[in-house]
Protein backbone atom coordinates (compact mmCIF):
# COMPACT_ATOMS: atom_id res chain seq x y z
CA UNK A 1 0.00 0.00 0.00
CA UNK A 2 1.21 3.53 -0.72
CA UNK A 3 2.10 5.63 2.33
CA UNK A 4 -0.67 7.93 3.62
CA UNK A 5 -0.62 11.52 2.43
CA UNK A 6 0.78 14.09 4.87
CA UNK A 7 -1.74 15.87 7.05
CA UNK A 8 -2.16 19.43 5.74
CA UNK A 9 -1.90 22.41 8.05
CA UNK A 10 -5.13 24.13 9.18
CA UNK A 11 -7.02 25.90 6.36
CA UNK A 12 -6.27 29.36 7.83
CA UNK A 13 -2.52 28.69 7.97
CA UNK A 14 -0.53 30.63 5.31
CA UNK A 15 1.16 27.37 4.30
CA UNK A 16 -2.11 25.52 3.67
CA UNK A 17 -2.14 26.05 -0.14
CA UNK A 18 1.31 24.50 -0.44
CA UNK A 19 -0.20 21.14 0.54
CA UNK A 20 -1.99 21.15 -2.83
CA UNK A 21 1.11 19.43 -4.18
CA UNK A 22 -0.05 16.25 -2.45
CA UNK A 23 -3.41 16.09 -4.31
CA UNK A 24 -3.46 12.83 -6.26
CA UNK A 25 -6.16 13.91 -8.71
CA UNK A 26 -8.41 16.84 -9.60
CA UNK A 27 -11.14 15.77 -7.18
CA UNK A 28 -8.65 15.71 -4.28
CA UNK A 29 -7.31 19.09 -5.36
CA UNK A 30 -10.82 20.57 -5.36
CA UNK A 31 -11.56 19.17 -1.91
CA UNK A 32 -8.42 20.75 -0.54
CA UNK A 33 -8.98 24.04 -2.36
CA UNK A 34 -12.51 24.76 -1.18
CA UNK A 35 -11.46 24.62 2.48
CA UNK A 36 -8.68 27.21 2.06
CA UNK A 37 -8.77 30.30 4.32
CA UNK A 38 -5.12 31.25 3.99
CA UNK A 39 -5.64 34.86 2.83
CA UNK A 40 -7.54 36.83 5.53
CA UNK A 41 -8.37 39.79 3.27
CA UNK A 42 -9.86 37.58 0.58
CA UNK A 43 -11.79 35.45 3.06
CA UNK A 44 -13.28 38.56 4.66
CA UNK A 45 -14.26 40.03 1.28
CA UNK A 46 -15.77 36.90 -0.27
CA UNK A 47 -17.89 36.37 2.86
CA UNK A 48 -18.92 40.02 3.20
CA UNK A 49 -20.15 40.03 -0.40
CA UNK A 50 -22.16 36.89 0.32
CA UNK A 51 -23.98 38.71 3.12
CA UNK A 52 -24.52 42.13 1.56
CA UNK A 53 -25.21 40.65 -1.90
CA UNK A 54 -26.33 42.46 -5.00
CA UNK A 55 -30.02 43.36 -5.12
CA UNK A 56 -30.64 41.15 -8.14
CA UNK A 57 -29.34 38.13 -6.20
CA UNK A 58 -30.71 38.91 -2.75
CA UNK A 59 -32.67 35.63 -2.63
CA UNK A 60 -29.70 33.48 -3.63
CA UNK A 61 -27.18 31.76 -1.40
CA UNK A 62 -23.62 32.66 -2.41
CA UNK A 63 -20.88 30.06 -2.71
CA UNK A 64 -18.39 32.39 -0.91
CA UNK A 65 -15.50 29.90 -1.00
CA UNK A 66 -12.49 29.31 -3.24
CA UNK A 67 -13.62 28.32 -6.74
CA UNK A 68 -12.28 25.09 -8.30
CA UNK A 69 -11.32 24.71 -11.94
CA UNK A 70 -14.06 23.69 -14.33
CA UNK A 71 -14.17 21.70 -17.53
CA UNK A 72 -12.75 18.63 -19.22
CA UNK A 73 -10.49 16.54 -16.97
CA UNK A 74 -8.58 15.53 -20.13
CA UNK A 75 -8.41 19.05 -21.49
CA UNK A 76 -6.01 19.89 -24.29
CA UNK A 77 -6.50 23.63 -23.71
CA UNK A 78 -6.26 25.28 -20.28
CA UNK A 79 -7.75 28.78 -20.10
CA UNK A 80 -6.15 30.84 -17.32
CA UNK A 81 -8.16 33.81 -16.08
CA UNK A 82 -7.52 36.07 -13.09
CA UNK A 83 -9.87 35.45 -10.14
CA UNK A 84 -13.56 34.84 -9.42
CA UNK A 85 -15.90 37.82 -9.71
CA UNK A 86 -17.56 38.85 -6.44
CA UNK A 87 -21.11 38.39 -7.76
CA UNK A 88 -20.19 35.87 -10.46
CA UNK A 89 -18.20 32.77 -9.57
CA UNK A 90 -18.13 33.79 -5.89
CA UNK A 91 -21.92 33.49 -6.06
CA UNK A 92 -22.33 30.45 -8.32
CA UNK A 93 -19.25 28.44 -7.33
CA UNK A 94 -18.16 27.84 -10.93
CA UNK A 95 -15.50 29.60 -12.98
CA UNK A 96 -16.78 32.46 -15.16
CA UNK A 97 -20.40 31.63 -14.35
CA UNK A 98 -22.93 34.30 -13.46
CA UNK A 99 -21.41 37.52 -14.82
CA UNK A 100 -20.95 39.40 -18.09
CA UNK A 101 -17.36 38.22 -18.54
CA UNK A 102 -18.53 34.63 -18.38
CA UNK A 103 -21.41 35.36 -20.74
CA UNK A 104 -18.89 36.56 -23.34
CA UNK A 105 -16.51 33.65 -22.80
CA UNK A 106 -19.06 30.83 -22.81
CA UNK A 107 -20.76 32.22 -25.92
CA UNK A 108 -17.37 32.17 -27.65
CA UNK A 109 -16.59 28.64 -26.42
CA UNK A 110 -19.94 27.49 -27.79
CA UNK A 111 -19.30 29.09 -31.18
CA UNK A 112 -15.97 27.27 -31.24
CA UNK A 113 -17.62 23.93 -30.49
CA UNK A 114 -15.95 23.72 -27.08
CA UNK A 115 -19.08 24.18 -24.93
CA UNK A 116 -22.39 22.39 -25.37
CA UNK A 117 -24.43 25.56 -24.79
CA UNK A 118 -23.81 29.31 -25.06
CA UNK A 119 -25.01 30.40 -21.62
CA UNK A 120 -23.75 29.47 -18.14
CA UNK A 121 -26.35 30.06 -15.42
CA UNK A 122 -25.23 28.18 -12.33
CA UNK A 123 -23.08 25.24 -11.26
CA UNK A 124 -25.92 22.74 -11.67
CA UNK A 125 -27.12 23.78 -15.12
CA UNK A 126 -25.52 20.79 -16.87
CA UNK A 127 -23.17 22.81 -19.06
CA UNK A 128 -20.18 20.79 -20.28
CA UNK A 129 -16.91 21.76 -21.94
CA UNK A 130 -15.04 19.66 -24.50
CA UNK A 131 -11.24 19.73 -24.54
CA UNK A 132 -11.06 22.85 -22.35
CA UNK A 133 -10.60 23.54 -18.65
CA UNK A 134 -11.00 26.93 -16.97
CA UNK A 135 -8.54 27.74 -14.19
CA UNK A 136 -7.18 30.82 -12.43
CA UNK A 137 -4.08 31.92 -10.51
CA UNK A 138 -6.28 33.28 -7.66
CA UNK A 139 -9.29 31.27 -6.48
CA UNK A 140 -11.09 33.75 -4.19
CA UNK A 141 -12.82 36.95 -5.26
CA UNK A 142 -10.53 39.92 -4.49
CA UNK A 143 -11.70 43.46 -3.66
CA UNK A 144 -11.79 45.62 -6.82
CA UNK A 145 -10.71 42.50 -8.78
CA UNK A 146 -7.12 43.17 -7.67
CA UNK A 147 -5.35 40.45 -5.70
CA UNK A 148 -2.11 41.51 -4.06
CA UNK A 149 1.23 40.00 -5.11
CA UNK A 150 1.36 38.09 -1.80
CA UNK A 151 -2.13 36.66 -2.41
CA UNK A 152 -1.17 35.58 -5.91
CA UNK A 153 1.97 33.86 -4.63
CA UNK A 154 0.13 32.13 -1.79
CA UNK A 155 -2.56 30.80 -4.14
CA UNK A 156 -0.04 29.73 -6.79
CA UNK A 157 0.19 26.05 -5.73
CA UNK A 158 -3.40 25.46 -6.87
CA UNK A 159 -2.71 26.56 -10.44
CA UNK A 160 0.58 24.66 -10.41
CA UNK A 161 -0.93 21.38 -9.26
CA UNK A 162 -3.90 21.66 -11.60
CA UNK A 163 -1.59 22.12 -14.59
CA UNK A 164 0.52 19.19 -13.37
CA UNK A 165 -2.51 16.93 -13.07
CA UNK A 166 -3.60 17.93 -16.58
CA UNK A 167 -0.02 17.64 -17.82
CA UNK A 168 -0.16 14.63 -20.14
CA UNK A 169 -3.04 16.13 -22.15
CA UNK A 170 -2.66 19.92 -22.25
CA UNK A 171 -1.06 21.27 -25.41
CA UNK A 172 -2.12 24.94 -25.15
CA UNK A 173 -2.47 27.40 -22.29
CA UNK A 174 -4.61 30.40 -23.20
CA UNK A 175 -3.88 33.27 -20.81
CA UNK A 176 -6.59 35.90 -20.46
CA UNK A 177 -4.81 39.14 -19.59
CA UNK A 178 -1.35 40.08 -18.35
CA UNK A 179 -1.77 38.62 -14.84
CA UNK A 180 -2.82 35.24 -16.19
CA UNK A 181 0.08 35.38 -18.66
CA UNK A 182 2.64 36.20 -15.96
CA UNK A 183 1.29 33.61 -13.52
CA UNK A 184 1.39 30.95 -16.23
CA UNK A 185 4.98 31.73 -17.18
CA UNK A 186 6.06 31.67 -13.52
CA UNK A 187 4.32 28.34 -12.94
CA UNK A 188 5.62 26.67 -16.09
CA UNK A 189 9.18 27.82 -15.40
CA UNK A 190 8.99 26.27 -11.92
CA UNK A 191 7.74 23.03 -13.47
CA UNK A 192 10.68 22.63 -15.82
CA UNK A 193 9.51 24.35 -18.99
CA UNK A 194 12.15 26.42 -20.78
CA UNK A 195 10.85 30.00 -20.82
CA UNK A 196 12.60 32.07 -23.51
CA UNK A 197 14.85 34.96 -22.58
CA UNK A 198 14.08 37.79 -22.64
CA UNK A 199 10.84 36.82 -20.93
CA UNK A 200 7.94 36.99 -23.42
CA UNK A 201 5.65 39.97 -22.91
CA UNK A 202 1.89 39.73 -22.91
CA UNK A 203 -0.02 40.87 -25.98
CA UNK A 204 -3.29 39.89 -27.56
CA UNK A 205 -2.48 37.12 -30.01
CA UNK A 206 1.01 36.56 -28.61
CA UNK A 207 2.22 33.00 -29.09
CA UNK A 208 5.16 31.35 -27.34
CA UNK A 209 6.33 27.75 -27.66
CA UNK A 210 7.87 26.31 -24.51
CA UNK A 211 9.90 23.10 -24.41
CA UNK A 212 10.02 20.62 -21.56
CA UNK A 213 13.39 20.35 -19.85
CA UNK A 214 12.33 17.78 -17.23
CA UNK A 215 9.62 15.18 -16.64
CA UNK A 216 6.49 16.49 -14.99
CA UNK A 217 3.00 15.66 -13.82
CA UNK A 218 1.93 13.03 -11.31
CA UNK A 219 3.27 10.20 -13.45
CA UNK A 220 6.20 12.00 -15.06
CA UNK A 221 4.35 12.38 -18.38
CA UNK A 222 4.15 15.61 -20.34
CA UNK A 223 4.22 16.62 -24.00
CA UNK A 224 7.56 17.80 -25.43
CA UNK A 225 6.20 21.27 -26.17
CA UNK A 226 3.47 23.55 -24.90
CA UNK A 227 2.15 26.72 -26.53
CA UNK A 228 1.18 29.78 -24.50
CA UNK A 229 -1.33 32.07 -26.22
CA UNK A 230 -2.29 35.57 -25.08
CA UNK A 231 -5.78 37.08 -25.23
CA UNK A 232 -7.19 40.25 -23.74
CA UNK A 233 -9.21 39.43 -20.64
CA UNK A 234 -12.95 39.00 -21.16
CA UNK A 235 -13.70 41.76 -18.64
CA UNK A 236 -16.52 44.20 -19.31
CA UNK A 237 -13.91 46.94 -19.54
CA UNK A 238 -12.50 45.20 -22.61
CA UNK A 239 -15.64 43.76 -24.20
CA UNK A 240 -17.87 46.82 -23.74
CA UNK A 241 -15.26 49.17 -25.19
CA UNK A 242 -14.49 46.96 -28.19
CA UNK A 243 -10.91 46.30 -27.15
CA UNK A 244 -11.89 42.62 -27.29
CA UNK A 245 -14.55 41.77 -29.85
CA UNK A 246 -16.30 38.43 -30.48
CA UNK A 247 -14.36 38.09 -33.73
CA UNK A 248 -11.05 38.58 -31.91
CA UNK A 249 -12.01 36.00 -29.30
CA UNK A 250 -13.11 33.56 -32.00
CA UNK A 251 -9.79 33.89 -33.80
CA UNK A 252 -7.79 33.13 -30.65
CA UNK A 253 -9.94 30.08 -29.84
CA UNK A 254 -9.61 28.76 -33.39
CA UNK A 255 -5.84 29.09 -33.10
CA UNK A 256 -5.92 27.27 -29.74
CA UNK A 257 -7.98 24.47 -31.30
CA UNK A 258 -5.60 24.20 -34.24
CA UNK A 259 -2.54 23.95 -31.99
CA UNK A 260 -4.24 21.51 -29.60
CA UNK A 261 -5.60 19.26 -32.33
CA UNK A 262 -9.24 19.79 -31.38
Amino acid sequence: MPPPLPTPPPPDDPSYPAAARDAVDLAALDRHLVECRACPRLVAWREEVAVTKRAAFRDQEYWARPVPGFGDARARVAVVGLAPAAHGANRTGRMFTGDRSGDFLFAALHRAGLADRPVALHAGDGLALRGVRLVAPVRCAPPANKPTPDERRRCGPYLARELELLGRDVRVVLALGAIGWGATLDTLAEQGWAVPRPRPRFAHGAEVVLRATAPGGPDGARPPTLTLLGCFHVSQQNTFTGRLTPAMMDAVLERAKELAGL
